[in-house]
């Protein structure tokens, strides 16, 4: 093919990718309709990113996929005038393909969104408050300022902090503008010293200087059965937790770290529907945990696992220090940025409040390493079925794209794909399929995982869960 014929090509697909913008655009804001492409969301994206989304189709199914196939699905889901659902519209193309030729692609993509809603959604949405802005607020704050152009029934309205300086409010603005790892805030950031807010791409959020959840009264700022995020780490517990509940205008709190004691962990995709109305305090478990529980219960599931070994390689974070200094953890005290540091890890052990059948089963260590963001879980583990290295990947493949982990298990097939390459995404964990091992009943599986992006989308999904804000996805599998 000519060069002039290539370039013809690629302006043409700019041009469908360019026509798909408005469609996706509207059907969010209007009707809380996501589209994407094998999972990946394509709302609120560049012409060039819903063009990558497409090609990252023939890296999982082995062909092709072009805007120009589903760009005619896309208008077939807008017709139909479906609501509060995720729809994937390379699904519903490779589907379309394996009909008989003739097929009417309308009348097809009508009847595999049957069961989508198509009534509005006007409940009051709940309000969302995040205790703590370090790393993983920031990133829960701008996933739900993503979310709300969808009208999602979660509305992020306050962050409690402490108060640093007397130009604290710039300095927090500043950091969920600019962020060294993720990038800039795609968007406009204002602040209100005199109110006390950060505006956010029209969210306004209310600033909340506190020494102590329990001195808060949220109802005087509007604020009233909130779901309180709490990131700081400081409480894990249920006496210390429920210092969130005591503050008038709370209804509920979600922990971002491994909770102790009674206080359910939860790994969304995995035990989710094992959370009550009645439970009060849940935690979101740790990365690590969200990273290798998907994986594990669908090797259980499938394979059985009679027992393993987790190694975490792990990016440092802000427990650690920055050059050697005292510290009260072993090894920890030392210089980040410059050693990997061999640290206990409990992702082990918290695997078995996910998933109970693997209680005893497995053990586990860390090795802290010098990279801010992205970290490696290397399961060494002995089935009860023998499988081989093909069979392992075809399985966890599917996972990936059809199960209902989809959201939690991604799956890799590149071989120049290192750690910065998983910066920003919003699987749980990404096994590497290439450097799967297997034999006999053993078998070692290296999942990558965002531990600041990959985990916080977990938490979001939490969020959804209870505020009854997850949409229907379709096609149904």
């Amino acid at each position: 093919m000519s060069q002039e014929k290539v370039f013809s090509e690629w302006k043409d697909r700019e041009a469908i990718a360019e026509a798909m913008i408005p469609l996706i655009g509207r059907m969010y804001r209007e009707r809380n309709v996501e589209i994407s492409v094998y999972g990946k969301v394509i709302v609120n994206r560049a012409v060039i990113d819903i063009i990558k989304a497409h090609r990252f189709a023939r890296q999982i199914t082995g062909t092709e996929l072009s805007v120009m196939d589903t760009f005619p699905v896309l208008q077939a889901v807008d017709a139909l005038g479906v609501t509060r659902s995720h729809v994937d519209i390379g699904k519903l193309w490779e589907m379309y393909s394996t009909q008989p030729e003739g097929t009417d692609l309308a009348a097809f993509v009508a009847q595999e969104l049957e069961k989508a809603p198509r009534n509005g959604h006007d409940e009051k949405a709940t309000d969302i408050v995040l205790y703590g802005f370090g790393r993983i607020g920031r990133l829960l704050a701008r996933l739900l300022i993503e979310k709300t152009g969808g009208g999602q029934a979660m509305r992020l309205r306050a962050i409690v902090v402490r108060k640093g300086g007397k130009d604290d409010l710039a300095k927090r603005a500043s950091l969920l503008r600019r962020d060294s790892v993720h990038g800039s805030f795609r968007g406009t950031i204002t602040i209100d010293e005199e109110a006390n807010t950060i505006t956010a791409n029209g969210n306004v959020i209310q600033v909340i200087y506190a020494d102590a959840p329990d001195n808060i009264d949220y109802t005087s700022y509007g604020i009233s059965h909130a779901l309180i995020v709490d990131n700081t780490g400081k409480w894990r517990d249920v006496d210390g937790l429920s210092l969130h509940l005591r503050a008038n205008g709370a209804e509920r709190v979600l922990l971002t770290a491994p909770g102790k004691g009674e206080i359910p962990n939860i790994v969304m995709g995995v035990n989710h529907e094992t959370i009550t109305a009645d439970q009060r305090i849940l935690s979101a478990a740790s990365c690590t945990t969200n990273a290798i529980v998907p994986v594990l219960k669908a090797l259980q599931d499938e394979f059985g696992i009679e027992y393993g070994h987790v190694e975490t390689v792990h990016s440092y974070t802000n427990d650690q220090n920055l050059i050697d200094n005292y510290h009260k953890a072993d090894r920890r005290g030392r210089a980040a940025p410059l050693n990997m540091v061999i640290t206990e890890t409990g992702a082990a052990k918290a695997v078995a409040k996910a998933l109970p059948e693997l209680d005893g089963k497995l053990t586990g260590n860390a090795i802290r390493v010098p990279t801010p963001n992205v970290s490696m879980a290397i399961l060494n583990l002995t089935l009860e079925t023998e499988v081989s290295k093909d069979e392992l990947n075809d399985y966890l493949s599917w996972i990936s794209l059809h199960s209902p982990m989809q959201k939690q298990v991604g799956f890799s097939t590149s071989p120049e794909a290192v750690s910065s390459d998983f910066t920003g995404s919003r699987s749980a964990g990404i096994v590497d399929g290439l450097a799967t091992i297997s034999s006999g009943k053993r078998s070692v599986l290296y999942v990558w995982y965002d531990n600041e992006f990959g985990y916080s989308c977990q938490v979001v999904r939490i969020m959804q869960y209870l505020t009854g804000s997850t949409l229907a996805v379709f096609p149904i599998e």
